[in-house]
C-alpha cells in the first residue's frame, strides 16, 4: 500500500478545492440515527442544512460516492440504510455537489474523524477529484474499504487505465488527472495503492445482497460489534427459508414475460432517473435535496391513486410504484414465473418475502391489560386501530431504503376475508426500494392492468414434454403434438406428461393410447374455476386418472398412496409435512383424539425400538418421492414437506369423502405445530366450525371437540394475537368455538334431555368438568379481548356467564371465581367513566 505524508494530503486537498468550482446544486446526505423512511421530508432537508453549516462529528463509516449510475445509487443507499439499521453511524456524501467551502471543510473533517472510509470506485471515479482525494486520505490512514461497482480490483491497473486498454477504459481511461487539473504522481500513487488493498467489495448486479452482508460483517468485526456479526449470521439462516420451493430446473420459456417484469420493476424507474443528471438519482426516492434545488426532467416518483379507467394511467401506476400483477388461468404457470423471477433477481433484494414473519418485526402493539387505562383516564384503542398499527409497523419496515421483494402468490380476493380491508391498504407505501409481485386468477384486480400469462408456444410445450428424452421418431413426435393439443398446452398438464414419460420410460405413442383407454368420468360440479377447467377438458381428467392408477402398481400400500393424495385436498394451500399427510392417509378409527394419540405414541415407541438406518426411507417417504417425480406434488425447501397444486387437489377431492377430512383434522391436531403449521391449523378450524355462510365439514365427538379446542384453537388464537395482532379473526374463532361447545352441551346429558334434574357428575364427571372449564376459558379469553378493544359492556356479559360456570364447578370461594368477580367489578367502574 502506498504511503503518503500529511503535507501531501493537505496540499492535494487544497489543489482539489481550488481547481474545482462548487456546482450550484448541492447533494449531501447527513448521517442520522433514524431510518430515512421514518423521517418527514422537512426533517431530511434540515439534516442537509445542518451538515452544510454545522460541525463535523465522529461517525463509524464515511461513504464517498460521486457521480454514480442509478443501479449503483440503489446499492449505495441500500448499504447506508442497512448499516444504520445495524446500529452504525453512517455518513453518505457526494462532495462534488457541495456549494461552498465551509460545507466542503465540514465534510473533509468528517472524513478525518470517521473510523472506516468506504469509497465508491467506478470507471468514472478516477476522473473525479473528490473520489481520488477520498481514496488518498483513507489509503494513508489505513481506513479504506473500496467499493468496486461494476468492476473488479484486478481491472483497475495503472497501465490499462492510462493506455485505455480494453472496452472498460476506452472511454474513461487515459490521463484522468488532467480532467480536474490534478497532479500525475499523486494520482498514480492512488491507483497503485488501490490495487494493493486487501479488504474490498466487488459489487455487480448479481451479488449485491451478498456484498451488503459481507460489508456489515466486516465492519462489525473491525469495530468489535460481535452482536452485529451474530445478527448477520442469523439473517443468513433466515434467508435459507425465503423460497417455499426449490428453483425449477425444468423451467421452460417465459423469457419475454421475465424481461417485462424486470423492466416493470427496475427498468422504468431507472429510466426515469437516468433522464436526469446521474448525480441527482437520489431524487427518485426521497426528499434528500434541499427544496431550492432546481429539478430537471421528470419529477420524483410519488404515491398516486388511480380512480380513472384509462389503461395508460394504470400502466404508469405500475411503473411508478414497483407493483407487478400477473394473471392467468389455474395451471398456466404463474407461480413458476414468480419463482423464477425471484430466484433470478434475488441478489437485488435483501430478502424475498413469501412470509412476513421472516422480517423479524414484533407487531404485537398491545402488551398491557387495558383495565389499567381506566385508572389513568386513557381511552382504549379500537380493534381496527390496533390492527392498523400492526400493519403500519410492517409497512414502515418495508419502506426503508432496504429493498425487499414481497411475493403474494394466488391472490383470491381484492379484500381481506375478515375485515374487508383492501389489499392495497396492507401493502407498503410503494415508490421506494421494495417491490411487490402478485399473481392471481382474477381478471381485474387492484385497479391496474396485469401481465396476462398465455399458453406456451408449441416448441416450448414440446420441450417441456420431451425433457431429456432426446431425439424421438416421427410417430412419437406426432403423439406428443396430439397430447399437446388435447391438453390445450396447459403447462401443469404438460409437465405431468413429461414426468410420466421420464418415470415410466414408455413411448409417447403408448402413453397416448393408455390415456385414451381410460374410461370417461364425469366430475361433479363444485362451482370454482378449477372445476370448470376439469369438466371442460376430459383428456386432462383421463391423464390424472392414469397418473393415479400408477400408485396401484407400486409395491407399497396402495390404499395409503391413494388416501395420501386424497387427504392433501383438505390441507391449506401451502406446503405440508409428509408425516402429517401419511398420518391422515392411514386408516384411523372413528374414536376420539385421545385414542389416536395413544396409537401415535405406540407407533413412535415402536419406531424408536426398531429404528431404520438414515439411508432407508419409510413407505410414506417413498410414496411422497413418487408423487414428486410424477409431478402430482412438488418438493419444498423445508425438509420433509411437499406441496400439491389446486387442480390436483380438486381432482383428488372429487374422488374423496368427508371421512378423509376428518382424518386430516385428527392428523393436524396430533402432529401439527401451531408455530410451524398455523395455516393448516386454520384449515382444520374451517373444516370443524361454521364461519359465516361456510358450512362445517367435519363433525367431532364431544371428546374430540374438547381436545381440538385445547390443542388447536386456543394456541392458534394466542399465536395470531402475539405474532400478527389479528383481533378480528381471533375473536371470530373463539366465538364459533364457544358456540360449538354450547351446541354440544346437551350431548353430555342423558338422552339429550337438558331438563333432567340429575347432577352432571352422575353422567361423566371427568369429561363434563373438562368441558365446562374449557367453555369458561373461551368465554374469559373473549372477555379479555373485548377489554382490550374497550367493549366493556360485552366483556361484562361474557364475564357474568363465566362466573356462573365457575360458581357451579369450582364454588363461590374458589380463587378463580373470585378473580372473575373482581374483573366484573372493575368493568362496572370503567363503564361509569365513559
Amino acid at each position: 500500500m502506498a504511503k503518503f505524508s500529511s503535507s501531501s494530503s493537505s496540499s492535494s486537498s487544497s489543489t482539489f478545492h481550488s481547481t474545482i468550482q462548487s456546482p450550484s446544486t448541492p447533494l449531501i446526505i447527513n448521517p442520522t440515527d433514524a431510518p430515512t423512511s421514518h423521517m418527514h421530508s422537512d426533517e431530511k432537508n434540515l439534516g442537509d442544512i445542518s451538515m452544510q453549516f454545522g460541525k463535523a462529528r465522529c461517525c463509524d463509516v464515511f461513504i464517498g460516492s460521486c457521480v454514480i449510475l442509478p443501479w449503483e445509487m440503489h446499492f449505495v443507499k441500500w448499504l447506508r440504510a442497512e448499516l444504520k439499521m445495524q446500529g452504525f453511524s453512517c455518513s453518505l456524501s457526494d462532495r462534488s455537489r457541495l456549494r461552498d467551502a465551509r460545507s466542503l471543510a465540514v465534510a473533509r473533517a468528517t472524513m478525518d474523524a470517521t473510523a472506516v472510509g468506504m469509497v465508491v470506485v467506478t470507471t468514472r471515479a478516477f476522473s473525479n477529484p473528490y473520489s481520488v482525494e477520498e481514496l488518498q486520505v483513507f489509503l494513508e490512514s489505513g481506513k479504506l474499504i473500496p467499493i468496486f461497482l461494476g468492476l473488479t480490483q484486478s481491472e483497475c491497473l495503472l497501465r490499462d487505465i492510462m493506455e485505455r486498454r480494453g472496452n472498460l477504459w476506452e472511454k474513461h481511461g487515459g490521463p484522468c488527472w488532467t480532467s480536474y487539473g490534478g497532479v500525475e504522481k499523486e494520482w498514480m500513487e492512488v491507483i497503485n495503492g488501490l490495487s494493493r488493498v486487501d479488504v474490498k467489495l466487488e459489487v455487480k448486479e448479481d451479488n449485491m445482497r451478498s456484498c451488503i452482508l459481507v460489508a456489515v460483517r466486516i465492519l462489525g468485526t473491525i469495530l468489535g460489534r460481535k452482536s452485529t456479526v451474530e445478527r448477520v449470521r442469523r439473517w443468513v439462516e433466515f434467508a435459507e427459508e425465503e423460497f417455499p420451493f426449490p428453483r425449477n430446473t425444468s423451467f421452460v420459456g417465459r423469457e419475454k414475460e421475465l424481461l417485462e417484469l424486470e423492466s416493470l420493476l427496475f427498468g422504468e424507474i431507472m429510466k426515469t432517473s437516468s433522464d436526469q443528471n446521474p448525480s441527482l438519482t437520489e431524487e427518485r426516492v426521497g426528499h434528500e435535496i434541499s427544496e431550492d434545488v432546481p429539478r430537471k426532467g421528470k419529477g420524483p416518483v410519488v404515491w398516486q391513486d388511480s380512480d380513472g379507467d384509462d389503461d395508460d394511467d394504470k400502466i404508469e401506476l405500475q411503473f411508478q410504484n414497483g407493483l407487478a400483477l400477473v394473471t392467468g388461468d389455474s395451471g398456466i404457470g404463474k407461480t413458476e414465473l414468480l419463482l423464477e423471477f425471484a430466484y433470478r433477481f434475488s441478489q437485488r433484494y435483501k430478502m424475498v418475502l413469501w412470509l412476513l414473519p421472516l422480517l423479524g418485526v414484533d407487531i404485537d402493539v398491545v402488551a398491557e391489560n387495558e383495565l389499567s387505562l381506566g385508572k389513568q383516564g386513557g381511552v382504549p384503542k379500537k380493534f381496527a386501530d390496533m390492527e392498523g398499527e400492526a400493519i403500519g409497523k410492517v409497512r414502515r419496515e418495508l419502506m426503508r431504503d432496504i429493498p425487499f421483494l414481497l411475493v403474494i402468490d394466488n391472490l383470491e380476493k381484492d379484500e381481506d376475508w375478515w375485515d374487508g380491508r383492501n389489499v392495497m391498504e396492507l401493502l407498503p407505501r410503494l415508490g421506494g426500494e421494495t417491490h411487490v409481485l402478485i399473481s392471481t386468477r382474477l381478471p381485474h384486480a387492484l385497479n391496474i392492468r396485469p401481465q396476462k400469462l398465455l399458453h406456451l408456444s408449441s416448441s416450448e410445450a414440446m420441450l417441456l414434454m420431451k425433457g431429456s428424452l432426446g431425439d424421438l421418431p416421427v410417430e412419437d413426435i406426432d403423439a406428443l403434438r396430439a397430447i399437446e393439443e388435447k391438453l390445450g398446452r396447459l403447462p401443469l398438464a404438460l409437465g405431468l406428461v413429461g414426468a410420466v414419460l421420464a418415470e415410466l420410460q414408455i413411448s409417447p405413442c403408448k402413453l397416448l393410447d393408455k390415456i385414451n383407454g381410460m374410461p370417461y368420468r364425469q366430475l361433479p360440479r363444485s362451482g370454482n374455476k378449477e372445476d370448470l377447467m376439469l369438466r371442460r377438458n376430459s383428456f386432462l381428467v383421463k391423464l390424472l386418472d392414469f397418473c393415479f392408477s400408477i400408485f396401484y402398481q407400486t409395491e407399497k400400500p396402495k390404499k395409503l398412496a391413494l388416501r395420501m393424495i386424497q387427504s392433501s385436498s383438505w390441507f391449506a394451500p401451502s406446503p405440508f409435512p409428509v408425516s402429517m399427510l401419511a398420518l391422515a392417509g392411514k386408516d384411523i378409527s372413528e374414536g376420539s383424539l385421545g385414542s389416536l394419540l395413544w396409537k401415535i405414541c405406540r407407533r413412535r415407541l415402536t419406531c424408536m425400538c426398531t429404528r431404520q438406518p438414515n439411508n432407508v426411507k419409510s413407505s410414506e417417504d417413498e410414496l411422497a418421492d413418487i408423487m414428486v417425480r410424477l409431478r402430482i406434488a412438488r418438493s419444498c425447501t423445508k425438509i420433509g414437506c411437499i406441496y400439491v397444486h389446486d387442480i390436483i387437489k380438486l381432482y383428488a377431492r372429487n374422488t374423496d369423502n368427508s371421512y378423509n377430512a376428518h382424518a386430516v383434522v385428527q392428523a393436524i391436531s396430533t402432529e401439527g405445530s401451531i408455530q410451524e403449521h398455523s395455516d393448516h391449523a386454520w384449515a382444520a378450524c374451517f373444516l370443524v366450525f361454521k364461519f359465516g355462510n361456510t358450512p362445517s365439514v367435519v363433525d367431532l365427538s364431544v371428546q374430540g371437540m374438547v381436545s381440538f379446542i385445547k390443542r388447536i384453537v386456543l394456541p392458534l388464537a394466542m399465536q395470531d394475537l402475539r405474532a400478527f395482532s389479528q383481533y378480528t379473526c381471533v375473536l371470530e374463532l373463539l366465538r364459533v368455538a364457544t358456540e360449538a361447545l354450547e351446541t354440544m352441551e346437551d350431548l353430555l346429558l342423558p338422552d339429550g334431555d337438558s331438563s333432567s334434574n340429575k347432577s352432571p357428575a352422575q353422567f361423566d364427571p371427568h369429561w363434563y368438568n373438562e368441558f365446562a372449564h374449557l367453555r369458561a376459558t373461551l368465554l374469559e379469553s373473549r372477555a379479555k379481548l373485548m377489554i382490550r378493544g374497550g367493549l366493556y359492556d360485552i366483556a361484562e356479559q361474557l364475564c357474568r356467564t363465566t362466573l356462573n360456570i365457575k360458581e357451579v364447578m369450582c364454588g363461590w370461594e374458589h380463587p378463580d371465581t373470585q378473580a372473575t368477580r373482581q374483573m366484573i367489578e372493575k368493568l362496572i367502574r370503567l363503564q361509569s367513566n365513559f
